[in-house]
């Protein structure tokens, strides 16, 4: 059974729109806690568009499941993640234009500076994980930054789902998820999944964890986030 980390972002998006404390992504996190997820997501950018610094720390301090910050590879980022210790980082792409994070991180590009932060990183004990397209190529470089963990971005498939590419993108997903396993990199997945597409993901070779959020935020709006989450939780059971 796949573990399901919730992310909580689009909680702050809400609030942030009225510039006030409501709703509470803190909240939100406890309620998803007590219907079932097993951890907690939360993206940091650098923009503060919708989570900010103190909600991390409150978050940190509050949950009483595992924190996963996400978070660009960058000297701003590393430095807060050193100090607020989180179970587990999340090195993702970000661009200030973009809507949404749009695709993987390019490791090969990038190799030298994440795998000198993903050494300080887990150096401090905090587990990094990469999120990263369906490509072998990008799997083996994840191999050599010293990460534990790969993300695989499931947009593609998720953009797919019920077309005739599905299938297509479904199979990149399992070849790569095979790949990371043989290197002995632990496996989860996120970006775009809900209670239609997210049975056939759960079929990944390995796959350990879920992050799920703005489809359970968009549920919330008619039947709770509780209950939300929970049939979610129940799906990948």
């Amino acid at each position: 059974m796949a573990l399901l980390g919730v992310n909580i972002d689009h909680v702050a998006t809400l609030r942030n729109a009225r510039g006030g404390i409501v709703p509470d992504p803190i909240q939100a996190a406890l309620v998803a806690e007590a219907h079932g997820a097993d951890g907690i997501t939360a993206h940091l950018r650098e923009d503060r568009r919708h989570i900010k610094d103190a909600d991390m720390y409150a978050l940190k301090k509050r949950i009483a499941t595992r924190l996963n910050m996400e978070m660009a590879n960058t000297e701003e980022m590393v430095a807060i993640a050193l100090d607020l210790k989180p179970y587990m980082v999340t090195l993702v792409p970000e661009r200030r234009q973009e809507l949404t994070t749009e695709g993987g991180l390019d490791v090969i590009t990038h190799l030298a500076a994440i795998q000198k932060n993903t050494d300080r990183l887990q150096s401090a004990g905090i587990k990094v994980s990469l999120f990263i397209d369906a490509d072998l190529a990008q799997v083996e470089a994840s191999k050599t930054t010293g990460a534990a963990i790969i993300e695989f971005h499931t947009g593609p498939y998720c953009e797919a789902f019920g077309s005739p590419e599905q299938a297509s993108k479904l199979d990149l997903l399992m070849k790569s998820a095979e790949k990371a396993i043989s290197l002995g990199i632990e496996v989860n997945a996120g970006h775009g999944l809900n209670y239609d597409n997210v049975q056939p993901i759960l079929a990944l070779p390995g796959l350990w964890e879920l992050n799920i959020g703005h489809s359970l935020v968009s549920e919330a709006i008619f039947s709770g986030f509780g209950p939300a989450v929970r049939r979610m939780k129940d799906l990948l059971s």
